[in-house]
């Protein structure tokens, strides 16, 4: 038995190639006093992952040529050696990296039950992608009742928990997503108040279609051209959330900044981003509404789960190439 591991070896420009990243085999760890071994299950890929290549900073340090790259995941304890919170037998989520086994100190590590939830939904609607939706559209979106809400991204981890959220706080909720199938999806069974589909259609035109009045809230998950006309569309006192920025991560020129942010000033309006990490301390409250939201139908989850650490670049790339739906997760666990 060995650890498999992706490390990164060359920081890419633009999008990831085939020299990006390795593949090793190396021994199982083993754990000294107060330390614990991780079968890993299942890994969160996530857009964010992208930007922890570059070496800029940034509100996480990046990853360094060598390392085993940065990600979330969950798994199963198999070795304990004295630790003082965890013992074999133990489901935990927590940052373990791509790789078959992981060794902590089991700092960043949480427990979770497989007979409350399936385990990919620790590193979905219940992990980081469900955290920075209900805190992102909560607290920095501070929607209410009424709010007409547009989401970019909106057939993804974290878009489509953000327009449910919305809907049952009593918001008028539109998603911008790309191609036929994920507009249905939002609309037909996520309970989407309408779609547009940036592939086949103007995005100008979408917003003033669905969005006739103008825009409460717009949570930014994709950045550039689609940042810029929800900004030309706001209503007054209108709050813009800043996620992501996913069309822009694979650039091999300068980031294409908002043009329209004078409407910001003229309906004094707000546009702040959000990190999930700083509302690390309220996760346990967020998980406990959202599984409670879960149980009574009212939240779907949907989590894209692809085989193999060994296609790991392939299946990250699916996040660039929309060629995914929901949460995308690599199972590892052989």
């Amino acid at each position: 038995m060995v650890n498999k591991q992706v490390k990164l070896v060359q920081r890419p420009v633009g999008l990831p190639d085939e020299s990006t990243w390795t593949l090793e085999s190396n021994p199982i760890p083993e754990p000294a006093a107060g330390e614990i071994v991780i079968e890993n299950h299942y890994i969160s890929l996530d857009p964010a992952m992208r930007g922890w290549m570059n070496d800029s900073k940034s509100y996480i340090p990046p990853v360094q040529i060598g390392e085993v790259m940065r990600a979330g995941t969950v798994g199963k304890v198999i070795k304990a050696n004295n630790h003082p919170r965890f013992k074999e037998g133990d489901f935990l989520s927590g940052w373990g990296g791509v790789q078959q086994y992981s060794l902590t100190d089991g700092k960043n590590y949480y427990p979770v039950d497989p007979n409350v939830a399936p385990l990919p939904m620790y590193i979905g609607t219940l992990g980081m992608p469900g955290m920075t939706a209900y805190f992102g559209i909560l607290e920095v979106g501070k929607i209410k009742e009424g709010d007409v809400v547009l989401v970019s991204g909106a057939a993804g981890a974290v878009g489509s928990i953000v327009g449910q959220i919305a809907k049952i706080k009593g918001c008028k909720v539109i998603g911008i997503a790309g191609g036929q199938k994920k507009c249905d999806y939002i609309v037909n069974e996520l309970g989407f108040d309408g779609a547009i589909d940036y592939k086949s259609e103007s995005v100008r035109d979408g917003i003033k279609r669905e969005c006739p009045k103008g825009i409460d809230v717009y949570f930014d998950n994709v950045g550039g051209d689609i940042l810029d006309e929800a900004l030309a569309k706001l209503r007054m006192h209108a709050r813009v959330v800043i996620c992501g920025a996913i069309s822009q991560y694979n650039n091999t020129t300068a980031i294409k900044g908002p043009s329209n942010y004078l409407s910001l000033l003229v309906n004094r309006a707000t546009m702040q981003g959000m990190v999930v990490m700083d509302y690390v301390k309220d996760y346990q409250k967020a998980a406990f509404e959202m599984g409670g939201w879960i149980m009574q139908g009212k939240l779907k989850s949907k989590e894209d789960v692809y085989e193999g650490i060994e296609n790991f670049r392939e299946t990250f790339l699916r996040l660039f190439n929309g060629d995914k739906m929901g949460k995308l997760v690599l199972k590892v666990k052989e």
